[in-house]
């Protein structure tokens, strides 16, 4: 068994099926192939998987994308950009440290890092800082970009919310699979394992608004999130005279098809976890009710014009997976192509730019908690 097993299916299924790779010249491709490839007969699956990384990030599409999660291991820390910053926010095997702001690994400056890693990262600027952390703990992603320690460990330098600065020091074999810290879809939540528990929230702040948060469109059962939509969509019909907040802040899409009757009952909470589905939401809100609706957050995952679709493709020697798309969407323009499906196509509208009306970027997971929050962002619409 061989790892060009696992190469020879990108080559056969993602390359010739996602329209994204149509914008890169072949010869790029050809070289991340050859260094695929070589990595691939050497069986360095670690380099394999770092290199297909790089093939699969060319078109700078966040939809398509090596992940590597389910095959290798990293350091027992979970580190999850927040806000501007990128935030130690978990632990395993009974690793102690103090939770806060990362400020340097080796030390090399969380900047030095990230641009090193960026032509590994696929997708915008957000994006990358939503895929990005896993690297921070992933000793041979850390060597390869040139920022490994002189000795057989990784030391990293935090800032507690107090100011108070902890060197830590973590053996690089002192590893856990990495799937244990970093979820398949990057939610952004402290907890690795966090899963909404339900699809529709919605609560009333007295004398300030109503909000509602929409964790995820994705529902296997396709039974749960229409009955949740139509529910929050009769409950916003009675309450027309009230400021309406909506939060798809870690939404990483699913089916927006299932969220038109909510969509068709005003600010919105977006972030960089904000991605697919539920930014087609929020591109039909904004075409439908214009400057009537806000889009508070910071910038999105992906802009208004992208790839989805497609699918998963599991590669059988590495056991990483491999995401890929199949069709463009133009919410920008409200223009479609061969590649995009009918059904999409009906509903496609010229939302414009999606640009914000009022960045609000959290500092800390802590000032996230939602009650807080939601309150503060209501009370100053109100104001």
């Amino acid at each position: 068994m061989s790892l060009t097993q696992d190469l020879e299916k990108i080559l056969e299924i993602v390359l010739p099926t996602d329209p994204s790779f149509r914008r890169i010249e072949q010869a790029t491709i050809d070289s991340c192939i050859c260094d695929t490839r070589r990595y691939a007969l050497e069986g360095s699956e670690e380099a394999f998987l770092f290199s297909a990384m790089r093939l699969l990030a060319l078109p700078d599409n966040g939809h398509t994308r090596l992940i590597p999660n389910d095959s290798i291991a990293v350091l027992p820390l979970r580190f999850v950009s927040v806000g501007t910053t990128v935030q130690l926010t978990d632990t395993a095997l009974e690793t102690t440290a103090p939770r806060g702001k990362l400020i340097a690994v080796n030390g090399a400056t969380l900047g030095q890092i990230e641009a090193a890693a960026e032509k590994f990262l696929a997708g915008t600027r957000q994006r990358k800082r939503v895929i990005g952390p896993i690297l921070l703990a992933w000793p041979y992603a850390l060597a390869h970009l040139g920022f490994s320690s002189k000795e057989n460990t990784t030391e990293y330098r935090l800032k507690d919310e107090n100011g108070q600065i902890t060197d830590l020091k973590v053996e690089n074999g002192h590893t856990v699979p990495a799937s244990m810290l970093y979820p398949r879809n990057e939610h952004g939540k402290a907890d690795p394992a966090w899963k909404p528990e339900r699809f529709v929230e919605i609560k009333a702040w007295q004398g300030l608004g109503l909000s509602i948060s929409l964790p995820s469109f994705f529902d296997p059962g396709e039974t749960a999130l229409p009955k949740a939509i139509f529910d929050a969509a009769e409950h916003v019909s009675t309450c027309s005279n009230q400021k309406l907040l909506i939060d798809v802040r870690g939404n990483t899409g699913g089916d927006f098809l299932q969220t038109m009757p909510l969509i068709d009952k005003k600010p919105m909470l977006v972030d960089k976890f904000t991605f697919s589905a539920a930014i087609v939401f929020v591109a039909i809100l904004k075409h439908r009710l214009g400057r009537r609706l806000k889009l508070i957050g910071e910038e999105m995952g992906d802009g208004v014009n992208f790839f989805a679709e497609g699918g998963l493709l599991d590669l059988p020697i590495s056991g990483a997976v491999v995401r890929y798309s199949s069709a463009f969407h133009d919410w920008e323009n409200g223009t479609s192509d061969e590649t995009t499906p009918t059904e999409i196509a009906q509903q496609l509208v010229p939302a414009g730019k999606l640009n914000l009306d009022w960045e609000w970027v959290v500092r800390s997971t802590a000032e996230n908690a939602q009650g807080a929050f939601y309150q503060q962002v209501l009370k100053s619409l109100n104001d």
